[in-house]
This record gives C-alpha cells, structure tokens and sequence, in this order.
C-alpha cells in the first residue's frame, strides 16, 4: 500500500485571510495536489499555533505547512509529528527566545514600510494606503483594494511572545525570498533563511506574491511535494 500523500496547508500571515491563496489553490488541484486553508485568530501566537494544532488533528494524516510572513513563526512552533516540511513565503522566522517583533526588526526598514501601532481595539491594522505601496504593490487595484478591505488586523500578543525550539531545526524547509518585498526587507529574509539552513529560491516579488505572483509560489510548492515524495 502506498503512503498518503501529504495535505498542503496554506496559512496567512497579518492583514491577509484565506481568500489570499485562491490563485495557489486552484494551480495545484491542476497539479493534483490536495491544499486546505487554515485561518488564524492573531490575538497571540499561543491561541494560532493551538488552531493549527486543532487543524492538524482533523486533517490527520502526513501534511506540508506553508506560511506566509507571521504564519511562518506559527507553523514552526508546532511540535505535531505529522509535519513532512516547512515552506516560508517571505516567513519570519524567530529561533528559541526570539520574538517575531525582534525577528521582523532585526535590519530596520526602508521609507516604504508604514508606521504599525496598535488601535482602540489594540490590534494592528495595516494603512490602506499601503496595501498599494508596500504590502502588494504588485497586485491589481482591484485586488489591492479588496486586501485593504477585508485585512485581518494582528494582536500585539503575536509578534511580543519569546518562541520556544522551532520545528525548522528538526525538518526540512523551504523559503521564498521576496526580493521587493517592502515590509520584510531582502537581507532580514536571507540572514532567517540561512540561519534556518532552508532551501532558497529568491523572486522579484512583493511582500504577498500568492496573490501578486501566485505562479511562483505554486512553483516552489510542487517543487517540495515531488522531492518529498521522491
């Protein structure tokens, strides 16, 4: 009998939902890859990898986690044993006693990234201005528009937590160098992928290229299914 392939499970990182990886969903079913989406609360990095934990659970069976910018620290502090590999699409990736916020801030930013403070509510929303000028500037304005829309705001309490020892020291990963990324600079996004030992493949992409660039990012999931796979 042969082994159960593994379910692709797609995560978003702040001021994204699930409707962002519409594009890589419908380009791997054509490449007869399962992918599920998983959506995050972000009021703390605990309460996010317990859903993850729970979706896992319902899944089942072997899986490839794929996490976009905060999400890659969520799908790292995972210690579920059904994890093949880690796929960071301009992920952040803090190592045992790091936070995201220092992870996120270790080279500073350009002129390009906008100011971030929590609201009334507490949570962080991201300018609408920015979707167009840094989040995805390569996007539409239609879609730009529709990011800004529906964004999903992220509790202080994500990016403020120390992690403990992250899965990437235990399985393989992959990441996804986001070249024109706006909001993770280039060289923040290499020194976490070496430091994680992870399998490179840069693009001139922006910070959110599953909707700018999704050709790209499907490429590189494939890619990581077929060399799991054998």
């Amino acid at each position: 009998m042969s082994k159960k392939a593994a379910t692709v499970v797609l995560i978003h990182g702040a001021w994204a939902d699930g409707s962002s990886w519409s594009k890589v969903i419908e380009s791997l079913r054509d490449e007869s890859i399962e992918a599920v989406t998983l959506s995050l609360p972000m009021l703390s990095l605990p309460g996010d990898v317990a859903a993850l934990d729970g979706k896992l659970a319902e899944l089942g069976g072997p899986v490839i986690l794929v996490g976009h910018a905060y999400a890659g620290a969520v799908i790292a502090a995972t210690q579920s044993r059904q994890v093949q590999a880690l796929v960071y699409i301009a992920g952040v990736a803090p190592d045992r006693g790091e936070t995201v916020a220092d992870v996120f801030n270790r080279f500073g930013h350009d002129e390009w990234t906008p100011a971030l403070a929590p609201g009334q509510d507490g949570r962080i929303r991201l300018p609408a201005e920015a979707f167009a000028t840094a989040f995805a500037q390569h996007a539409t304005a239609q879609e730009q528009q529709a990011l800004a829309v529906t964004q999903h705001p992220i509790a202080p309490a994500c990016i403020t937590v120390a992690v403990g020892e992250p899965l990437w020291k235990s399985v393989p990963a992959w990441y996804l160098l986001a070249e024109d990324d706006r909001m993770i600079p280039e060289r923040t996004q290499r020194f976490m992928a070496e430091r994680m030992g992870a399998h490179v493949v840069a693009a001139p992409v922006d910070h959110l290229p599953s909707v700018s660039a999704p050709a790209v990012v499907s490429r590189l999931i494939v890619e990581v299914v077929r060399q799991l796979a054998g």
